[in-house]
């Protein structure tokens, strides 16, 4: 490499880092404003939020940002960089690419907009008043319009927005990853619905000490392997996992006084996204490929944590106990009634307390909607209908409350059309992954059976958590369990794991 390209590089490298730095500013301000900031001061939050965000928009499009890529990805020069090096200048170039096509002061008035809808939907879920946070749907609905405009729609509109979550998928697969999953899953619930073994779950309807689930929730998230000094616990609105760096990752969760495993579930589910963050390899540390690869992927640790360790059998005859001993007196049933009783499939309103199973039905109607409003042009007036509808159609029930029913989720608030497929996505992933781990760690169930969760976590890290974004989804799918991603993994799962619960 040329004295010039080595300076080139520097000068690159240099940007990249100054983007890195304003995203973790950035992340702490978003983190600060969903736990607990004060109403009357996010107006003002949300317009820091704007400036600081426009000002590393600036510089992620600046002229000589693409003059130096330009340079990297000559021929000769880019073979003599690094594997970070390159990778990163693929990276840089297609999100250059795509930014380079907003104006500056329409990105920052969108993110201005997101931040204020984020906390105008979450009091106005609380109050349950759809009309009062409608408008700022509108607005959020119209500039994702105006921005695929801009960046060009691929073979649909929705497909550009995919990209943004899992690179490379699009409404064609995932209409034939969700057609035939759906097809499974409505036989084997129909399976389940006629079972005479149907668990009893009722011990579980008491009211428990939040306090009490907090202690629970910390002592499991150590146990996973979480390292608290780069991390913390909070609780808000709807459960979040911040990475700002490996050494400061946070995670948020939310307790209900009458369920004593949502909280639980939640901070599992977050704590499976923060190793994930924690345990990226240090060399990409200050630059953008310090963060998971895609949505999918980094969906698919929070939902195998969460779920197939989470919710398996073994982890409750190790953990039980340790349950009752928070709650005396109130969880007085065997394990195998617990374990049960927390695995029961039936139809329910809330996506975040869905079981395995019927919880892939709650990411279709949003994706399907998602279709609706982006390749159908359906307005955010129409939305509570649609849900309501989708809920009947698929799931046999309909929400009373828009809290219930089209508010619940955080994701449309903020702008983020396309990420809901990632959670059904991860399920899939989650189980090849779990597969290769059973071929490969023969005692893993033994393990798990005896609390001993860190070889776990350290072969996640060996084999995804280390690579940060330095690998693709298909790469790393691919390298870890020898195929592609496959959804016919997650059938076999559900299948093996209800005909046991349910005596199929």
């Amino acid at each position: 490499m040329t004295e010039q390209n080595n300076g080139t590089l520097g000068k690159f490298r240099e940007r990249i880092h100054k983007i890195a730095s304003y995203n973790e500013a950035l992340g702490l301000l978003y983190w600060d404003l969903r736990t607990g900031a004060p109403r009357k001061g996010m107006d003002t939050r949300s317009e820091a939020i704007g400036s600081l965000s426009g000002d590393m928009f600036k510089l992620s499009t600046a002229p000589e940002l693409g003059e130096w890529l330009s340079e990297l990805e000559q021929s000769g020069v880019n073979e003599g960089l690094s594997e970070i090096d390159r990778r990163l200048v693929t990276e840089t170039r297609k999100e250059y690419d795509r930014s380079v096509k907003i104006p500056p002061k329409l990105y920052q008035e969108y993110v201005v907009l997101a931040a204020q809808s984020e906390s105008k939907w979450e009091q106005a879920k609380g109050e349950n008043d759809y009309a009062g946070f409608q408008p700022y749907l509108e607005k959020v609905i119209a500039y994702t319009n105006q921005f695929i405009d801009l960046w060009g729609a691929k073979e649909t509109r929705y497909d550009t927005l995919l990209d943004q979550y899992e690179p490379g998928m699009t409404v064609k697969q995932l209409d034939a990853l969700f057609g035939g999953l759906r097809s499974e899953l409505v036989t084997l619930s129909s399976a389940i619905a006629a079972s005479p073994h149907q668990p009893d779950a009722s011990f579980l309807k008491q009211t428990y000490n939040k306090a009490a689930q907090k202690e629970f929730s910390l002592y499991i998230l150590e146990q996973m392997g979480y390292d608290f000094e780069a991390g913390r616990l909070d609780e808000s609105a709807h459960p979040f996992a911040t990475g700002l760096n490996p050494g400061d990752v946070r995670i948020t969760t939310r307790y209900l006084e009458d369920d004593v495993t949502s909280a639980l579930f939640g901070t599992i589910h977050e704590g499976g996204h923060a190793l994930y963050e924690q345990n990226i390899s240090a060399d990409l540390i200050g630059t953008t490929l310090c963060t998971g690869t895609s949505m999918g992927i980094h969906e698919s640790q929070s939902r195998f944590w969460e779920n197939v360790i989470g919710r398996s059998r073994p982890f409750w005859e190790r953990y039980f106990g340790e349950l009752q001993k928070r709650f005396p007196g109130q969880l007085d049933v065997p394990v195998d009634q617990f374990y049960r009783g927390n695995n029961i499939v039936t139809p329910s309103l809330i996506r975040i307390e869905a079981d395995e199973l019927t919880y892939n039905l709650h990411i279709i109607i949003r994706y399907e909607m998602e279709k609706l409003i982006f390749n159908g042009g359906a307005k955010a007036a129409d939305l509570p209908e649609l849900w309501n509808e989708k809920y009947r159609e698929y799931l046999g029930v309909v929400p009373t409350s828009y809290a219930d029913g089209v508010m619940q989720d955080v994701h449309w608030s903020g702008g983020a059309f396309g990420y809901f497929p990632s959670y059904s996505l991860g399920n899939m992933y989650a189980a090849q992954l779990a597969s290769a781990m059973e071929r490969e760690m023969e005692d893993m169930w033994t393990m798990v059976g005896a609390g001993d969760l860190h070889p776990i976590k350290d072969w996640l890290k060996e084999r995804i958590y280390q690579y940060g974004k330095l690998r693709t989804p298909s790469e790393l799918i691919q390298a870890v369990t020898g195929k592609p991603l496959d959804p016919q993994y997650l059938v076999n799962y559900l299948t093996k794991k209800y005909t046991d619960i349910y005596k199929l």
